[in-house]
């Protein structure tokens, strides 16, 4: 009898809370195994990209018109990710191998990144059907994880145009060399040195970005693409947004909605990866003009996912 009286203390206590979170959050609170701090992050990443939406066509018809190059699907578990370069995209990648082997999960860092981006490793959602593709889209958990729009850029930067390989050296390098640097007789093939000389600015970087003709030639390469253009989140209704500047703890909370935390750890953080802090410092030598174009052609991105105007950068 003791006992009983007990539980319906409990009960009487926790009652309330438990009424209170189901109205706020729904049967999904207890689905997902969130913690309440990290659902009401979620909710309002979510609401942002409602109200960012607001009055654009959600049909998934529209499906037929867009790239879906970058949404990865795992039917074994039921999971859609939108990659996105420079934004973990190669651990996830990592991940998402490493759950189509075997249990127990080999550890995702035991999978090289050069294995990692061949495309044959994944199916895409562009690879199904039509009813297929709006089937997964209505049942599997869809999630991608985004950065601040500047950083992003400038970690593409010292990847792709610091660091680059013949594809990059010979389709854009080059251009952007001859184009702002105004440089003359620049090797046609790339001979697999990076010499000084051969290597934009970030200046020169950001008007090859801005200016109007780069576009005109093809879209802008998925490394510096803007992020809502590569993942369409007012077609697509993600049901968990990460962000890269809590990449660790969201993959975390990421992992445990989709009941694979015990199963598998998502890899460490890089340690060279580029900070938000720099910022200020890679743009010195970019003219307030040209900050505030390359603002425009990233705002949505900006807006979207939550990510502060720059008024250091952008205002007199």
């Amino acid at each position: 009898m003791g006992l009983n009286k007990e539980l319906m203390i409990v009960f009487v206590l926790l009652g309330p809370m438990v009424f209170l979170t189901l109205t706020i959050y729904g049967w999904d609170f207890y689905l997902q195994n969130i913690t309440p701090k990290y659902l009401e992050q979620q909710r309002l990443r979510k609401d942002l990209l409602r109200k960012h939406c607001a009055g654009v066509n959600q049909s998934l018809f529209n499906l037929n018109n867009i790239d879906l190059n970058n949404l990865i699907v795992d039917d074994q578990h039921g999971i859609i990710y939108c990659y996105i370069p420079k934004v973990a995209c190669t651990n996830w990648k990592r991940t998402l191998i490493a759950l189509k082997q075997n249990e127990p999960y080999p550890d995702p860092m035991s999978f090289k990144s050069n294995m990692v981006h061949k495309f044959d490793r994944f199916r895409l959602l562009k690879h199904y059907s039509m009813p297929e593709r709006k089937a997964k889209l209505k049942h599997y958990t869809k999630f991608l994880f985004v950065r601040d729009p500047f950083v992003r850029l400038i970690s593409a930067y010292r990847d792709k145009m610091l660091n680059y390989d013949q594809y990059f050296y010979e389709g854009y390098v080059r251009v952007i060399l001859q184009r702002y640097k105004n440089q003359k007789n620049v090797p046609v093939k790339y001979n697999g040195t990076k010499r000084t000389y051969l290597k934009p600015s970030f200046h020169n970087f950001v008007q090859y970005i801005v200016d109007p003709r780069t576009e005109k030639y093809a879209p802008f390469e998925p490394h510096w693409r803007q992020m809502h253009r590569l993942c369409h989140p007012c077609l697509v209704e993600y049901d968990f947004v990460g962000h890269q500047e809590s990449l660790q703890e969201d993959a975390r909370q990421l992992l445990k909605m989709l009941k694979l935390e015990d199963a598998i750890k998502f890899p460490p953080s890089y340690e060279n990866m580029t900070s938000g802090n720099s910022v200020m410092e890679w743009f010195q030598g970019v003219p307030i003009e040209d900050r505030r174009k390359l603002y425009k052609i990233y705002e949505k991105d900006f807006q979207l996912f939550g990510y502060r105007r720059p008024t250091e950068l952008l205002d007199d």
